[in-house]
């Protein structure tokens, strides 16, 4: 899979689909990487181009030198876009990346078409929060942060049902890049978009998980009351949604995409 330069850091990406037909870019979440959408990219491939990416510090993507912002974020989505001559997008993001949504549907709306908010909110988590998990991980690596991740991210239900597709990702969180993680913790401290989160525009789906820990269905109705014309759809998962719910997940973001 290619990987080019973008701002600071060399991102890894990959495509499926025609690439004359509309571009959906798929952003993953903390500490998992573009193997996560491989259930919508399946799908999604018939009748769009499917680009997905490692965030920064993710998976094979540089974490660079610098600090990172939720605009860092959002000004690498727009830099993989001009690169590939791609002029406006749909655009999918799950938890961070879904914050980096949000902020490219109120700094750069004329990028998108449609936008997809997944488990996220306009505010995750606190600074504090944050700050102490960068410091965590910064001091003893990423174990600390996989140990007790299944349990935030999936159901009991799902953890006795699919115990080798967790291990698998689980097993990715470890091998993450301890600096690229912490360094978007200190990106998602700093992130607030309550304020300006009304800004967006552009026709958006929001996702909730029903029991979801981290970005509650409260958080996604927050959203879906002051994004003009937002929808809704909560289903019966956890904080990876797209994972737990496959199916259900893709069904949703097809169709909408689609309509």
């Amino acid at each position: 899979m290619p990987s080019i330069r973008i701002n600071d850091v060399r991102l890894h990406f990959r495509t499926d689909g025609d690439p004359t037909k509309q571009c959906v870019v798929l952003s993953n979440s903390l500490g998992t990487d573009l193997s996560m959408w491989d259930a919508q990219a399946a799908v999604l491939a018939a009748d769009f181009y499917v680009l997905r990416y490692d965030t920064r510090g993710h998976g094979q993507s540089e974490s660079g030198g610098a600090p990172v912002s939720l605009a860092t974020l959002g000004h690498d989505v727009i830099g993989l876009l001009d690169t590939l001559a791609i002029p406006r997008a749909h655009f999918c993001g799950i938890s961070m990346g879904g914050m980096t949504g949000q902020w490219l549907g109120i700094h750069a709306p004329q990028r998108l078409n449609k936008l997809v908010l997944a488990n996220t909110a306009a505010r995750i988590g606190t600074h504090e929060g944050w700050t102490a998990r960068a410091a965590q991980v910064r001091a003893g690596g990423m174990d600390g942060v996989a140990d007790g991740a299944a349990a935030r991210w999936f159901t009991p239900a799902f953890l006795a049902r699919e115990p080798h597709s967790v291990a698998r990702m689980i097993a990715r969180l470890r091998e993450q890049d301890a600096e690229g993680y912490a360094a978007c913790c200190d990106a998602l401290a700093e992130a607030d978009l309550r304020a300006t989160a009304g800004a967006i525009t552009v026709p958006t789906l929001i996702v909730a998980g029903t029991a979801d820990p981290v970005t509650t269905v409260a958080d996604a109705g927050w959203m879906r009351d002051r994004i003009p014309g937002a929808c809704l759809v909560a289903l019966a998962a956890s904080h990876i949604s797209s994972i737990e719910a496959a199916p259900r997940f893709t069904g949703a973001l097809a169709a909408f995409l689609a309509d």
